[in-house]
């Protein structure tokens, strides 16, 4: 068993692994049709890709899909609960169950960080403000948004944003000494 994720980027051909990722992404994990139920989280996934300013990425494990990472830069009128500004997309991070706790995410976000930050100043996430993830988003660099704390259309709970301010950076491609072994495309 190969337990080193293959990242590959989300192309909108695939919005499917979104829609599929969404309900975990959300904490929604025994829900079923959750786009159905919660029509509000379609501006995460609908359309996704048909915009340069949409980008994310996917894991793979032993062929199987293990998590998924995307950003859309939205609107103030579409109400995403991470929103800061139009210039700041915002970030959904998905990993099945099965694969959590196995360094997938870390794996995911190294790699995302560095394609975003050649295409943004900064991007935001939504939390729920009891979650054990705000730890793993400080470990790289997101900080809490001071007065960011309301209560979330979904859970009915505290959310807080997170902001990440990303260092300008160039595109890196394998002729530039990208490690083929962790990215394919």
């Amino acid at each position: 068993m190969n337990s080193t994720p293959i990242l590959y980027f989300l192309r909108s051909s695939e919005q499917k692994i979104i829609t599929d990722m969404i309900k975990y992404a959300y904490g929604l994990d025994d829900k079923e049709n959750v786009l159905d139920f919660y029509p509000e989280l379609n501006i995460y996934s609908e359309l996704y890709g048909v915009t340069p300013k949409d980008l994310g990425l996917y894991a793979l494990v032993d062929n199987k899909i293990a998590g998924a990472l995307w950003c859309r830069q939205l609107c103030k009128e579409h109400g995403a609960s991470g929103f800061i500004d139009e210039n700041t997309p915002v970030l959904s991070m998905s990993i099945f169950p099965e694969f959590r706790e196995k360094k997938v995410g870390t794996t995911m976000m190294e790699q995302f960080l560095l394609e975003a930050s050649t295409c943004y100043e900064q991007i935001s996430i939504a939390l729920l403000s009891d979650s054990t993830a705000i730890l793993f988003y400080e470990k790289f660099g997101f900080e809490i948004v001071e007065g960011s704390h309301k209560k979330s259309k979904i859970h009915k709970r505290e959310i807080l944003i997170m902001l990440k301010k990303l260092d300008k950076k160039e595109l890196v491609r394998p002729s530039d000494g990208y490690d083929p072994r962790r990215w394919m495309d």
